[in-house]
């Protein structure tokens, strides 16, 4: 699969990393969805670390699309919040 980190570039990660990918992507949800403040930071910064952990970086001129579309480690809750509904996936 591939992820693209905002402000990073985009990495591939093992298919067989999905599951795990997943979870963490739903911690991340969760606190989003309630707005969690004290969640929502660790919650993006430990997805990061895993994607950067797991990832090989996609040469820049790469075609490919992205599968995950992740935030940079400094947004805020609010920032992620107007980016989803700016992509008709707002919040729940």
């Amino acid at each position: 699969m591939i992820v693209r980190i905002m402000g990073e570039g985009q990495l591939e990660v093992a298919d067989s990393a999905a599951s795990e990918i997943d979870q963490l992507d739903q911690v991340l949800d969760s606190a989003v969805n309630a707005g969690d403040e004290a969640a929502f930071q660790p919650a993006l910064a430990a997805l990061l670390t895993r994607i950067r952990s797991l990832g090989t970086p996609v040469a820049a001129d790469s075609l490919a699309s992205s599968d995950l579309i992740l935030p940079h480690e400094d947004a805020s809750l609010a920032q992620v919040r107007d980016l989803l509904k700016e992509n008709g996936q707002a919040p729940r």
